[in-house]
């Protein structure tokens, strides 16, 4: 089916249906499959026979999930995860070693720095960070032990873009894993292994649900590579549920006309914005005004769903903001039919130090919407209640 489209793809790819035909996927609910004989167990343990075995490392529904989404995101494998953390440690902890070095952009999501920090260096593997659109900086980091890029593009929450080919020649003239996550755009949007990457990275509890129902995570990329981290997962157990993949495994089939619409909308959202009087910035790609909107345009066919703006007032302005609305919820997740709202600061990247959060960008008066598939006009009245008062 590579000739497909995107959204027949989306729909038609990576399921057999079982004896019963039915025609929407099924679930199974079962954490171990029975043998024909031993000898069938044997190979099967062998890998000469590649049934199923047990569910933390071999299910149909999660396969299905698998299959489908490689084949959005044009890579030879993937495995899939407990959630979009789950998928980063993995991929950290299967490709890496003690004395390695990783050069990662301080730009990403602040639970993926505090995991680097904390618990990766634990284990004598080096971090160095950079600006993440300056490919001198990249290059200039790169030590005779650097085995790994790290980065997300665009960032959350502001936005920030870097030119993936260039990096790949970089990562490849040194013989550097390139991963790129890719949760905020989804394959629907971009696809950084066309452009160069090693490693797609996915919070597919974000846009790929899209509703805001469960937690999930995927690695993608070559069949060596996710073998190696087919078997930390396999191993150590951060494995995605039966029912938890078929929920995302159906939030694929609608993910192109999500993301059109997230685009749409958030693109009014920011325009307004931009013109309102009590906004000091906004940070969006699908911005003129934005200094990375032409590389956006290059690479991505799309600018994502998530605005984030700065007020006047400062942080007690930025609350005020937030808590005078009534339909926009107030929560950190993000990537959900309904628009979200949060402050940067004070929650997903809390646990970052004030020295941090100013190199990132990550001020009091920064407020991030994801903004959802409501009535864009509606979500734009919510908003004004508290810039206006």
């Amino acid at each position: 089916m590579d000739e497909n489209q995107f959204e027949t793809k989306a729909i038609r790819d990576g399921y057999r249906s079982t004896q019963e035909q039915e025609h929407s996927e099924a679930i199974f609910l079962t954490s171990s499959f029975v043998f024909d004989s031993a000898e069938q167990a044997e190979k099967r343990f062998s890998k000469e026979d590649p049934g199923n075995i047990y569910s933390r490392f071999t299910n149909p529904t999660v396969e299905a999930f698998e299959k489908k989404l490689a084949s959005l995101e044009g890579s030879q494998a993937c495995v899939a995860t407990s959630s979009g953390m789950a998928a980063i440690f993995a991929t950290l902890m299967s490709l890496l070693k003690s004395g390695d070095h990783i050069v990662a952009s301080r730009s990403m999501f602040g639970t993926t720095i505090v995991l680097l920090d904390s618990i990766v260096s634990k284990f004598n593997i080096e971090i160095s960070y950079v600006n993440l659109g300056n490919i001198k900086d990249w290059q200039g980091s790169i030590k005779k032990n650097t085995k790994m890029f790290l980065l997300e593009t665009p960032s959350n929450p502001l936005g920030e873009v870097v030119d993936i080919e260039k990096l790949s020649k970089v990562a490849k003239s040194s013989n550097i894993l390139f991963a790129v996550d890719n949760a905020v755009l989804t394959p629907a949007l971009q696809n950084p292994i066309s452009l160069g990457a090693d490693i797609v990275i996915h919070s597919a509890t974000k846009y790929i649900d899209g509703q805001g129902r469960c937690l999930a995570g995927a690695v993608l990329g070559s069949e060596e590579v996710i073998d190696q981290v087919h078997s930390f997962v396999r191993t150590s157990g951060p494995s995605l549920s039966a029912f938890n993949a078929w929920v995302v495994l159906k939030g694929l089939e609608t993910l192109r006309l999500r993301m059109n619409e997230h685009c749409n909308n958030a693109l009014k959202l920011a325009v307004w914005l931009e013109h309102h009087s009590e906004v000091e910035k906004v940070h969006y790609l699908g911005l003129e005004s934005h200094q990375s909107h032409e590389l956006a345009k290059k690479q991505q066919s799309g600018f994502g769903g998530i605005v984030s703006f700065e007020v006047k007032g400062g942080k007690e302005k930025a609350f005020k903001v937030i808590n005078s609305t009534e339909m926009v919820s107030i929560t950190a997740n993000l990537g959900d039919t309904k628009t979200t709202i949060t402050h940067p600061a004070s929650t997903t990247h809390s646990r970052l130090s004030d020295n941090e959060k100013q190199k990132v960008g990550i001020n009091d008066s920064l407020i991030r919407v994801s903004v959802g598939l409501e009535s864009v006009d509606d979500v734009i009245a919510d908003i004004n209640k508290g810039l206006s008062v």
